[in-house]
């Protein structure tokens, strides 16, 4: 049946797929919400109880800033911890705001990194991962694109926390999808557990043959890698309502309308494309897709009904 609607338009299956995957846990209530997310003091010590904000330079690139929560009471030595990518706006301690609550509830940690504009000013440096200058084929050394601050900022909470957790989940919304979708392709070895871009504006296809970063071609990325990124547990979540096609944002190149005429059809249409190869060269596939009913563009709505897949 699930194969079935697939096939079927997007926006119809949106709507049974919906009642199928969302969470058991729902939204807070009145109680949780004033308990978990009523502003509280920022820390300055690294990881430290509630809120903290500090500067993280524990890998090549610049220094920067995190923002974290950890949940009154937890054992934060066995705790989940999720990751989690901001947008284009750099909105970083905003998402973590709209997560404590949920965080709170269910006990797991979240670090949210920022890449700030004055380090990191385009796209180009931030949720393509700086792997090369525009127009260049040459690529930088690895240690000093944007996707490799993740790996060592997770060493550093395991070691402060004391944490025995031996992966973590990676969230992103929107540009911070587009960061953790791409870096599921060029990590093959990073700790990640559960992947969960949302909302992204546009992808970079599972398509060696395609130059990146509309494909993976021309970054050293081998069939190999594409294998096992189709095999990792990635959760696609997509609001229903994320469709506005003249959204200020929306990336409009020919390429990227290609890929669909709004956020929604675009993720859909990566889930297949990843879906349709995997069968093809008989793989192992291990996406999924979360359709969040009545949710547009926002972090906050995707928030309320997937914080039942941190792991």
């Amino acid at each position: 049946m699930i194969r079935q609607l697939i096939r079927a338009r997007p926006l119809v299956w949106a709507w049974v797929l919906v009642t199928a995957f969302l969470p058991l846990s729902g939204p807070l209530s009145a109680h949780e919400i004033q308990a978990g997310a009523k502003p509280g003091t920022w820390s300055q010590t690294p990881f430290a109880d509630g809120r903290s904000v500090f500067s993280f330079d524990g890998w090549e690139g610049a220094a920067i800033p995190v923002y974290s929560y950890v949940p009154t009471g937890v054992d934060k030595t066995t705790a989940p911890i999720m990751v989690m990518m901001h947008g284009a706006k750099r909105g970083a301690k905003r998402y973590l705001e709209e997560w404590i609550p949920y965080a709170q509830r269910e006990g797991f940690i979240v670090i949210a990194p920022l890449f700030a504009k004055d380090n990191f000013p385009t796209s180009r440096q931030y949720n393509l991962g700086w792997i090369r200058e525009k127009g260049a084929v040459q690529m930088h050394p690895e240690e000093m694109w944007s996707f490799s601050a993740i790996e060592p900022l997770f060493d550093a909470a395991r070691a402060t926390l004391g944490s025995k957790r031996e992966s973590y989940t990676l969230y992103g919304h929107s540009a911070g999808s587009q960061f953790i979708h791409r870096f599921l392709f060029l990590k093959p070895d990073a700790r990640v557990s559960r992947f969960l871009p949302a909302n992204a504006g546009w992808y970079t296809f599972p398509d060696i043959d395609r130059d990146y970063p509309y494909g993976l071609g021309g970054i050293g990325v081998n069939e190999q890698q594409l294998r096992a990124a189709l095999a990792k547990d990635v959760v696609i979540l997509l609001g229903d309502q994320d469709i506005d096609t003249d959204h200020e944002s929306l990336r409009r190149t020919k390429q990227a309308m290609r890929q669909g005429n709004h956020r929604f059809a675009r993720g859909v249409n990566f889930f297949r494309a990843g879906r349709d190869l995997a069968k093809e060269k008989g793989w192992d596939f291990g996406w999924t897709v979360r359709v969040i009913k009545g949710v547009a563009h926002q972090n906050g709505g995707i928030a309320r009904w997937s914080n039942d897949l941190v792991e």
